[in-house]
């Protein structure tokens, strides 16, 4: 079945639901047995709910896998991935990426022991040295997190198996319906489903796909062993959310376009960031391995901090807010907000500076978008 049908219909079928077209909410705690030592399909909600189940099953039909998992939040779906690794592992990490990824990498997995090498993936030279010196992952984002660069999973994923490696992609940005990251090698996806994926920003939630068997089984030992595991409410929001992707998929990436290139001809703006313009470096890469841009990008305004502030302080139609993938649109200041845990000489490092804001450009009107923009600009 094609993507659309596949995310109304994957994971569920009325007829083992008493007819229901909507998979219902088990808001159950516990399953009674069908006799002494005869468990039913489910027993406890933490090892396993048929809501639950519902969606993990769509995940995976729509990334492509095997098997998917779906967890209370993103950063618990990161720490389990995380924990498949032993103290003396190394996992080679891109250099730019979302802080709190960076946050839980440097302040929990270190101190255990789990050491993260930082290395700009783009760069393939730099990936085959990293990994050369033994590394058990590489973890990807594509794009990154606020800076929009974009990794060649297939030349990575290569590299990494090469050398007994295995590869972790952040999906969440695109969602399934832009990048499917299995096509191009990569072994384990991750998302926080609370963007795109739910897309109505009144849920968190996060979930891991994966192809191998093997990969799958450790997973699902590590979601019921720690308990990470989504409860039921919230995986039928996000079910709710899946039915409806590709539609809002698309009118996020027609919106961000029209005002990517809006901002990229105002005189107030020093750079746009978004794959989808020929003016970013990946753009030929971007059209290779994914089938649409996505609603979120980054942009630098000139004045620096000062007039980011100005900007952010205008905006009527965009809400000022961490997150993004709604159907709202939100704009954030990454050095102030999603990455105000991070070290500013790393920030430096990384490339996010005090004059970057962050977009995610919702399904308003058009013309109403740009005209927030516009006022707002004329204030800096």
């Amino acid at each position: 079945m094609k993507f659309r049908t596949l995310a109304i219909h994957a994971g569920h079928e009325p007829a083992d639901h008493q007819g229901a077209v909507m998979p219902p909410i088990y808001q159950t705690s516990t399953f009674a047995f069908q006799g002494v030592n005869r468990p039913g399909p489910f027993d406890y909600s933490r090892s396993g709910n048929p809501t639950r189940k519902a969606l993990e099953t769509c995940l995976a039909a729509l990334e492509g896998g095997t098997a998917g998992f779906a967890f209370a939040t993103g950063m618990a779906a990161e720490t389990t991935v995380l924990m498949l690794f032993r103290s003396g592992a190394r996992i080679v990490v891109q250099s730019d990426l979302y802080g709190g990824t960076y946050r839980l990498l440097e302040s929990v997995f270190r101190e255990i022991g789990v050491e993260a090498v930082y290395v700009d993936l783009r760069d393939l030279a730099a990936v085959e040295a990293a990994l050369s010196a033994g590394a058990q992952a590489v973890w990807i984002e594509s794009p990154t997190n606020p800076l929009m660069n974009l990794v060649d999973l297939a030349a990575v994923s290569v590299l990494a198996h090469q050398n007994g490696a295995i590869t972790v992609c952040d999906n969440t940005f695109l969602s399934p319906y832009f990048q499917r990251p299995f096509e191009f090698g990569v072994d384990v996806i991750v998302h926080s489903t609370t963007k795109y994926i739910n897309g109505h920003s009144d849920v968190v939630g996060g979930a891991i796909v994966v192809r191998d068997p093997h990969l799958a089984e450790k997973i699902s030992f590590l979601q019921n062993a720690m308990g990470t595991c989504a409860g039921p409410q919230d995986c039928y929001l996000v079910l709710r959310g899946v039915k409806t992707l590709a539609v809002r998929m698309e009118e996020h990436q027609r919106n961000a376009l029209g005002v990517a290139r809006w901002l990229e001809a105002h005189p107030k703006i020093e750079a746009v960031l978004h794959p989808g313009l020929p003016s970013h470096p990946q753009h030929e890469l971007a059209q290779r391995q994914m089938r649409g841009y996505g609603g979120t990008f980054s942009f630098r305004v000139k004045g620096g901090q000062a007039a980011a502030f100005r900007l952010l302080e205008a905006v009527k139609v965009f809400t000022l807010a961490e997150s993004l993938g709604g159907v709202e649109s939100l704009i954030e200041h990454p050095v102030t907000m999603t990455h105000a845990s991070v070290a500013p000489a790393t920030l430096d490092a990384m490339g996010i500076t005090p004059d970057l804001i962050r977009i995610s450009v919702g399904l308003e009107d058009l013309e109403d978008l740009i005209a927030d923009l516009d006022s707002a600009l004329q204030k800096i």
